[in-house]
């Protein structure tokens, strides 16, 4: 392939940009904000789900705690009934005789109930303290994530705003290279690591950084300056400066 001199040079400016824009789009994609930003993400959304959990969980004792204090008015219920027969004063004494020992057992099973109750109401008392700190938790990841995205927002704005002006140099040199060529840089560089054309300097590739050897170079120095080059190793384009 022939191609002129200059614009074979001018692949190096067209390598050396490509090289930016890379490194551009590997910053971008290892920003430290980035991982901060995931981690209050999973903060957040951890803390979400617990208390999300925690609200069920809630709900199922708010359910206990209505059945237990049901329980406790209809034996309350039973007791004002049997008082009030009692105070009458219209029962037989058999009749007060049993109404007296249900009024004893009735008081026991109160009791009973009423710690059931009060047991009920201290775990309702810990899941709403649960749920609480998990919301607080959660509503400090999100602060923070919005901080971080904030962050992150602008810094890729940054490097977005630097790749654009990187593209329009890009643009303005592909212009200058003929196609032919330029489509051969293309192509060794999708296969090469980005990295499709380099210096050939004191008999050394500066694409694998190999000496080739004597007589590569001699022959090499005698080809014609329109002569375009590649790199027996790596196959990359070697522009002679």
């Amino acid at each position: 392939m022939k191609s002129a001199r200059e614009e074979q040079a001018r692949l190096l400016e067209l390598q050396g940009i490509d090289i930016e824009i890379a490194r551009l789009d590997y910053r971008a994609r290892t920003l430290p904000v980035l991982e901060k930003l995931e981690q209050a993400e999973r903060g957040r959304d951890a803390h979400k789900d617990l208390a999300i959990a925690g609200g069920a969980e809630r709900s199922d004792v708010e359910g206990e705690l209505r059945r237990a204090e049901s329980d406790v008015e209809q034996v309350v219920g039973r007791i004002e009934k049997d008082q009030k027969l009692i105070d009458s004063g219209t029962v037989s004494a058999k009749d007060l005789e049993n109404l007296l020992g249900e009024l004893k057992s009735l008081g026991r099973r109160k009791e009973e109930l009423e710690e059931v109750e009060l047991e009920v109401m201290v775990r309702l008392e810990e899941i709403n303290g649960r749920i609480s700190e998990h919301s607080s938790e959660r509503d400090r990841f999100e602060s923070e994530a919005n901080q971080l995205a904030t962050e992150r927002d602008k810094a890729l704005a940054e490097i977005d705003s630097a790749r654009r002006s990187l593209l329009a140099d890009r643009q303005e040199i592909e212009r200058e290279i003929n196609k032919e060529l330029l489509d051969l840089y293309l192509k060794i560089k999708e296969s090469s690591g980005g990295v499709a054309a380099a210096k050939l300097e004191n008999g050394q590739c500066l694409g694998c950084h190999l000496q080739i050897n004597a007589v590569e170079v001699t022959r090499i120095k005698a080809l014609p300056e329109d002569e375009v080059v590649r790199c027996d190793e790596c196959r990359r384009i070697l522009v002679r400066v």
